[in-house]
């Protein structure tokens, strides 16, 4: 592999501060500045867990022109830029790397799906479009398409296409997915209880929804395997899996809001259709995040 990835370590999906009266860009400011003092290596901004879906597009653009300038260069910003309309999703990307975003993540199409030769007519045409690397970001479990093996291998040689966040839960589809790519595309895990196999299978990181809450633990999983030490990385996956598990008790981003909220980091507003987390689940969460005394 000749180019150099994004990132490699822990990039934190951040939650985007939503008022009722609009995006609370000063809890945003806050909000990069601390997870880069806790030492994440990158940040995603309006991803799944930055309710990008929901996001005007003039809020959109703000908060990726914010993110940049806020984070002033000491780690990556990564734009979340995917739509399942191409031409907005290029329009979109092309601004995100005016502004100065170090990388884009672009989701599968949604809703209207595509089959695997439209995927790869779609990633192509945005990487032709853009400046920046793209991460391809397969999560079928909210789109209803999936990126198979053999259309990462195709796209693999494309030079603005980098890596590919893996969310799809199938850990033989990305032993097979690493098989046909090999070093051409940089691989990083999407679900936070998969970190250690991931990693074990050449991936060199995580998009993390966890690492919002838990910044500095989630780079120890990722330093310790990194150190050799697969043992100790392992024993952090089980340690935090309880809280994992909760962060997704219902659908993300509705738990980490919560979480983020009592940490004092944002209010617990979501837009429709996401709503607050309901107590029962919010009351083990809290549990947990005592637990681990992050809270």
């Amino acid at each position: 592999m000749t180019s150099k990835p994004i990132f490699k370590g822990v990039a934190t999906a951040l939650v985007t501060p939503i008022t009722a009266s609009g995006v609370d860009f000063a809890a945003l400011r806050r909000l990069i500045d601390w997870q880069i003092q806790e030492g994440v290596n990158a940040l995603v901004i309006a991803g799944t867990t930055g309710e990008g879906s929901t996001l005007t597009d003039e809020e959109h653009r703000e908060v990726l022109r914010v993110s940049v300038e806020q984070a002033a260069g000491r780690i990556p910003i990564i734009a979340g830029t995917g739509s399942n309309d191409t031409a907005y999703a290029i329009d979109l990307s092309r601004y995100a790397c005016e502004v100065g975003v170090d990388g884009l993540l672009v989701v599968t199409p949604y809703y209207n799906k595509a089959t695997q030769n439209g995927l790869i007519q779609m990633y192509t045409a945005i990487a032709d479009a853009v400046t920046k690397p793209i991460i391809l970001y397969n999560v079928p479990s909210r789109t209803g398409v999936s990126l198979e093996p053999a259309t990462y291998a195709a796209l693999a040689d494309h030079p603005n296409i980098s890596g590919i966040k893996e969310a799809n839960g199938n850990i033989s589809k990305i032993v097979e997915t690493a098989a046909l790519v090999g070093d051409r595309l940089f691989l990083y895990s999407g679900n936070d209880d998969q970190i250690v196999p991931i990693l074990a299978m050449g991936g060199i990181g995580v998009i993390s929804v966890l690492s919002n809450v838990a910044p500095r633990q989630t780079v120890e999983i990722c330093d310790r395997f990194f150190a050799g030490d697969v043992k100790g990385s392992a024993e952090l996956q089980c340690r935090y899996l309880p809280l994992i598990n909760a962060l997704f008790s219902e659908v993300n981003p509705i738990p980490v809001k919560a979480a983020m909220a009592a940490l004092g980091w944002c209010e617990n507003y979501l837009r429709l259709p996401l709503t607050p987390m309901e107590s029962a689940h919010e009351e083990k969460l809290l549990s947990l995040m005592r637990e681990q005394q992050l809270l």
